[in-house]
């Protein structure tokens, strides 16, 4: 019943919070379709996950676009970028001729005005994963921190993003005079507080951390199945080649979102998942 009433809610724009599910599919090609869903950790905090899954029409080019913002310290950052991250890089010169700096354009100047901003928004920070769809033909993914993207081509998984990890770059770190720590029973931390290397926001740790986005492009094909956004409270426990397994035969992509939270439930993922699947003909 709480179900039916929070669906309810949501329709008549009545909902107290972020939808936890929902779908959508592109109208250049119908059978292009994207689900979504969002799950709770078992921390005491609020929710800090925000998506974007929607379709949307710029200079007679369909887009999807789809992100996953994985937020820490904090919800204010991930949902600033919930709002304007996309409009940022829309609106960069030649967005649509050369997605790639448009994306890394946008990613820079939104990261400076959060930072301007860190008297409103707080001192917390963001991951970050988008994925731009551009006519149902090309893809463009950025990513930084460990929220991931992978596509199934061929029958395969593809790892699309980089996870940055303090240890993998912790020579740049120390070379701007910050460190990483690994103390016995945690992750490796940037200056031992975050457990990524990049992402947007964190001011105090900022001279320290980087907001560059590792940005690649992808053509869908025929031999393209369906893409994976989500966050790291499914990727800590399950890999790529798993997660790619586990969908495989559900042509719903909401339910294969959902299905895909509850098999990180069931392997005792504490915390917050969100996750974003796009379905190819």
């Amino acid at each position: 019943m709480s179900e039916i009433l929070q669906k309810i809610k949501e329709k008549v724009g009545r909902s107290s919070g972020p939808p936890d599910t929902g779908k959508g599919k592109s109208k250049l090609n119908k059978r292009i379709t994207h689900g979504f869903h969002l799950v709770k950790g078992k921390s005491y905090h609020p929710m800090e996950d925000y998506v974007v899954a929607e379709f949307r029409f710029v200079d007679k080019s369909e887009l999807g676009l789809f992100a996953i913002f994985d937020g820490h310290a904090g919800h204010d950052v991930p949902n600033y970028l919930k709002t304007h991250l996309f409009d940022s890089i829309i609106q960069q010169p030649n967005f649509l001729t050369d997605t790639v700096t448009a994306v890394r354009k946008a990613y820079e100047t939104t990261d400076t005005i959060i930072l301007e901003k860190s008297t409103e928004l707080g001192r917390g920070g963001s991951t970050a994963v988008t994925a731009i769809l551009i006519d149902g033909e090309k893809l463009v993914v950025a990513n930084v921190g460990d929220s991931r993207a992978i596509i199934c081509k061929n029958g395969k998984a593809q790892q699309l993003s980089v996870d940055h990890e303090p240890v993998n770059e912790k020579k740049v770190i120390e070379s701007k005079g910050g460190f990483v720590s690994n103390f016995p029973g945690d992750v490796p931390r940037v200056d031992g507080q975050l457990a990524v290397a990049r992402a947007f926001g964190d001011r105090s740790l900022k001279v320290h951390l980087s907001s560059e986005p590792h940005v690649v492009e992808a053509k869908i094909d025929g031999h393209t199945k369906f893409l994976i956004l989500a966050s790291d409270g499914l990727w800590k426990v399950m890999t790529n080649e798993e997660a790619a397994d586990c969908i495989k035969g559900i042509t719903c992509a909401q339910q294969a979102a959902k299905s895909l939270t509850r098999e990180a439930l069931d392997r005792n993922s504490k915390d917050d998942i969100s996750c974003i699947v796009v379905r190819f003909p």
